[in-house]
């Protein structure tokens, strides 16, 4: 395997400290432009038959005026793309001038009708002009170049048509289905996603074709971030910059689906990456705008945020995740993972059911704590008097003020100082002491009286509008100080709707796990303590770094699916949803799996009406099962692996 691309640190946005939006080019697509001082744009897909021309039109006026800018249509073959046209006459009939996308894979005869029909067409260099066998091939570099003369042979008729007929192209690599060519010369990476499509856009370039529109997608938002910002890195070395498309592709639905989402997709935005917008879940069309304007919107003005006093030196690599190196203190930092507090200041805790919301369930009968995979580690409490014992795992914080004056020092309540009291030189806890600072007090002194301790874990706020940055600044600052203190994310969110305080969250504390700051998360919320810990959980599983529950990569559906994939994916949900750690992949079509679910450990993909194909990974283990006994078969083959648990009675 070899890489073209030799990534200099950092050199992917405009700035790492003041918000600016990176500036592309402008591409036109219909009456609606994309890139350059345009708004980030919002998009859907349609989830109809594209044969089903009213069905499709009435859904695509749904997107339209949930707030969709673009609507995205299949076209699996020729008849679905000639089809466009009677959907665009319909569409107009009733009003609506909604630029059209054509999704295209596999089929450069269907992308060649479309381009003459709709306003964009979406094309997929994994599959538009190679199949996947998952081969590895050894390619010598004449060779390579022969592969790459075939595939400007088969995609100039289609560049040709879009340039004279005035289309958009957007160019979408996705993690899931790079060739058996890319794969064998660089491997399953994000420098392999980038150098996919832009073997595409340097044929456009040849043939003086610029409107051009590229995406980087893939279902694990720590892939889909490192690829995207290698693209920017990469399109400013050869001199391009065409607007971005944003998404995290088989985000799944729910909390979970809004979460990665909202992480990936958020994380680049933060940067001022991005031209527009879709947001993948597996529901309805329709629900996705709504997620996806709340996730754009955020960053209107955001550029009037206070200023952040940068450091010298960066101190991180965006293309690679490093984890940053801390010492362990108790039960955190090192290699724990993060750790989970709740802010119970202003709850009741007057029997051991309030503690259930948060993964502690006491048995009466049996006298005796269930302790679910989603338990918190610590809750925060003005006065930790309680009136029963909280099981082993939980320990508690209250304020300096509080603890100096307990009688007993009890081994599982620790005190959180704020600067002042803490360079009081205080009397402290010998095994762990919390202190609550803002980034604007760490400075030389409060940073010089800290290095010599051995026992302190930070929990760092920012009141500044660049909340992300203002703290990714700090963890630069730490480590320029060679200060190693585990670090515990802190923010309030509760001046927020809970839609609102789910998506940011997951942004701001999601941008940072990623790239490895951030030993704990302390999030404070309007939401009740279920919703926010179900959140909380939610982001340390998407970020990769605190496995909880089982992971569904879903694809959102589209007029190729061959089942209903919410009430699929339900039932496959209801039946495995206590597997800890297991990745189950359920695709709609044979597009979608098994290349799109490459990040999954099972597979479950349509092959025909009523038909179930079964993967382990990419290998198919069950062709063509009855869809009415295919979730019993999966079952069977995880039970196989050693994988499946028995749900305990409750």
């Amino acid at each position: 395997m070899q890489s073209t691309i030799t990534p200099t640190l950092n050199k992917y946005c405009n700035d790492l400290y003041k918000y600016s939006r990176y500036v592309t080019r402008e591409v036109k697509i219909g009456d609606v432009a994309m890139g350059a001082n345009n708004p980030i744009r919002i998009q859907s897909m349609t989830t109809t038959d594209t044969m089903d021309t009213i069905g499709t039109v009435e859904q695509s006026i749904r997107i339209f005026e949930a707030g969709g800018e673009y609507v995205r249509i299949t076209a699996p073959s020729k008849k679905e793309a000639e089809n466009l046209a009677e959907i665009k006459k319909e569409l107009k009939n009733r009003g609506y001038d909604i630029p059209l996308i054509a999704d295209i894979h596999f089929t450069p005869n269907a992308a060649e009708i479309a381009a003459r029909i709709v306003e964009k067409v979406r094309v997929n260099p994994g599959n538009y002009a190679d199949k996947k066998k998952f081969q590895t091939i050894e390619y010598s570099d004449v060779q390579y170049q022969e592969e790459i003369d075939r595939i400007r042979k088969r995609f100039s008729p289609l560049v040709k048509i879009c340039k004279t007929e005035g289309t958009a192209m957007r160019i979408g690599t996705n993690h899931g289905s790079l060739s058996d060519r890319i794969m064998s010369r660089y491997g399953d990476t994000p420098i392999g996603m980038v150098e996919s499509a832009l073997e595409f856009v340097r044929i456009c370039e040849d043939l003086n074709y610029y409107n051009i529109v590229l995406s980087m997608k893939a279902s694990n938002p720590q892939v889909m971030i490192q690829a995207y910002r290698l693209l920017m890195h990469q399109m400013a070395e050869e001199n391009m910059n065409y607007p971005i498309h944003l998404g995290v592709t088989e985000a799944g639905d729910g909390v979970d689906g809004r979460v990665k989402s909202a992480m990936g997709i958020g994380a680049l935005l933060e940067d001022g990456i991005g031209d527009t917008v879709r947001v993948s879940l597996t529901e309805a069309p329709e629900a996705e705008c709504p997620v996806a304007i709340d996730i754009a919107d955020r960053y209107k003005g955001r550029e009037n945020h206070q200023e952040i006093k940068k450091t010298v030196v960066s101190m991180f690599n965006p293309f690679a995740y490093n984890k940053r190196k801390t010492n362990a203190v108790s039960k955190i930092g090192k290699d724990q993972v993060p750790v989970v507090v709740a802010d119970f200041s202003k709850v009741n805790l007057e029997t051991p059911e309030s503690l259930k919301s948060v993964g502690y369930d006491y048995s009466e009968e049996l006298d005796k704590w269930n302790i679910s995979d989603q338990a918190i580690d610590f809750i925060f409490l003005e006065e930790p008097k309680l009136n029963f014992e909280i099981p082993g795992t939980l320990q508690i914080i209250t304020p300096y003020k509080t603890w100096k004056d307990l009688e007993i020092k009890d081994t599982s309540i620790f005190p959180l100082y704020d600067k002042e009291s803490f360079l009081w030189k205080v009397t402290k806890s010998d095994t762990l002491n919390f202190v609550s600072i803002s980034t604007d007090e760490l400075d030389e002194e409060f940073l010089n009286e800290i290095n010599h301790e051995k026992s302190v874990v930070l929990l760092l706020r920012s009141d500044n509008k660049h909340w992300m940055a203002d703290i990714r600044n700090s963890f630069f600052r730490l480590k320029k100080a060679n200060i190693d203190f585990p670090i515990i994310l802190e923010k309030d969110f509760s001046n927020l709707s809970e839609k609102e305080s789910m998506l940011f969250s997951a942004t701001d504390f999601g941008s940072l796990l990623i790239d490895g700051y951030g030993d704990g998360i302390f999030m404070k919320s309007s939401m009740d303590a279920a919703a926010m810990n179900e959140t909380v959980f939610s982001i340390l599983q998407s970020s990769r770094t605190r496995i909880s529950k089982t992971e569904y990569i879903s694809c959102p559906s589209c007029g190729r699916t061959l089942f209903d994939l919410e009430e699929t994916t339900a039932h496959i949900r209801s039946k495995t949803n206590h597997l800890k750690g297991v990745k189950i992949g359920i695709m709609g079509c044979i597009v979608n799996g098994p290349g799109e679910m490459a990040d999954a450990d099972y597979g479950y993909v349509g092959s025909g009406i009523g038909k179930i194909t079964l993967y382990r990974g990419q290998t198919v283990v069950k062709k063509n099962i009855p869809s009415e006994n295919a979730v019993n078969e999966l079952i069977e083959i995880i039970r196989e692996d050693g994988k499946w648990v028995d749900l305990k009675p409750q």
